[in-house]
């Protein structure tokens, strides 16, 4: 099994562990999924990743039904320099779709991309896991 499979497992039960302790009266339907992504930041561009994403990323996902949960950056080098975590909440895989198409789409996400890439991509590459809840999770 790949380290980054490993990594990507634990993240993810990390993560769901940390919402679920912070949120644990959220009342949802059982149909949502939810998506763990785990951006891979190119050297330099960790900050202008996070300031991306507080400044304008978060408010266009809104624009698009994209419902983020939360954000989160690796404690431990060397993954505190290079990884950018955070997990949406979508109502169905097929929302899902619908909605990153709409997002990719939207001329304001275009313009912030653009224009925060200026100096070069600031991600290399995104891992994407789309999860169910357990029968015994706290969020469902």
């Amino acid at each position: 099994m790949k380290p980054s499979h490993i990594l990507s497992f634990l993240c993810g039960a990390a993560l769901m562990l940390g919402v679920s302790m912070v949120t644990p009266s959220i009342a949802q339907s059982p149909h949502h999924v939810f998506e763990l992504r785990m951006y891979h930041v190119n050297p330099g561009k960790y900050e202008a990743l996070k300031s991306r994403f507080g400044d304008h990323t978060d408010g266009i996902f809104h624009h698009h039904n994209m419902k983020s949960l939360g954000y989160w950056t690796p404690e431990d080098a060397p993954n505190s320099q290079n990884l950018f975590i955070y997990v949406l909440e979508h109502a169905s895989r097929q929302d899902a779709e619908k909605n990153w198409a709409a997002f990719q789409a939207d001329p304001e996400w275009k313009k912030v991309k653009a224009a925060s890439e200026v100096n070069g991509l600031l991600v290399d590459h995104v891992d994407s896991i789309f999860m169910d809840p357990t029968t015994f999770s706290a969020i469902k």
